[in-house]
């Protein structure tokens, strides 16, 4: 008999928001992104120009920071910081 390994659900969720940590902290360079209050599968993130002001801020809960999701959130992201 051969066993499955089943992910924990929460392993899963770790795993995606390391994941969406490392995308975003990339995706708004030369701005700084950082990387607030990550728990209970959320997080912040807020987008910082090069004096230290905080130009967007933004709590992502799961389900918001998937693979399939993440790619416009940031162009949104990029969109308001244009503006």
């Amino acid at each position: 008999m051969r066993l499955q390994y089943q992910e924990h659900p929460i392993m899963n969720t770790n795993q995606q928001i390391q994941t969406a940590i490392h995308t975003l902290s990339n995706a708004f360079a030369p701005l700084a992104c950082h990387i607030l209050a990550a728990r209970k599968g959320s997080f912040s993130f807020t987008v910082v120009d090069h004096t230290g002001v905080a130009q967007h801020t933004q709590r992502l809960y799961p389900g918001q920071y998937s693979a399939d999701t993440l790619p416009g959130l940031i162009e949104r992201t990029r969109q308001s910081l244009s503006r």
